[in-house]
């Protein structure tokens, strides 16, 4: 399960960013994941409840961006994005394609902090 240590990095890195910007805790981190990542969101989700355990995002949020393949259409010349990751052609007229634009993503989108201050107001 590869989840586990995509899940172990960004608590890693989130908890260097807080402790690098004074702040007390993680509120929530957001994720960018494409359709093609191979990444299980409910695997890293869990993962991400195990390994957030005893670090400054012990009540952080998971958030997940999906974003969608997108492809270059030769023959339309334009991007388009796919209804699905089955058949990569375009969906305006059918050429096939393997010019993915959008859709590998696995990006650390970003990072909530809270101080003792922000969380009382």
């Amino acid at each position: 399960m590869h989840e586990l240590s995509i899940a172990s990095r960004v608590v890693e890195l989130a908890a260097e960013h807080c402790r690098a910007a004074a702040a007390d805790r993680v509120a929530a981190v957001t994720l960018r994941i494409g359709r093609l990542a191979c990444v299980h969101e409910d695997a890293l989700r869990f993962s991400f409840d195990l390994v957030r355990e005893g670090t400054p995002l012990a009540s952080a949020i998971l958030r997940v961006i999906e974003v969608p393949v997108t492809v270059w259409c030769p023959a339309c010349g334009t991007e388009q994005t796919l209804p699905g990751i089955q058949h990569f052609a375009c969906p305006a007229c059918g050429t096939l394609t393997g010019d993915i634009r959008a859709g590998k993503e696995l990006d650390l989108d970003s990072i909530e902090l809270e101080t003792e201050e922000t969380a009382a107001s």
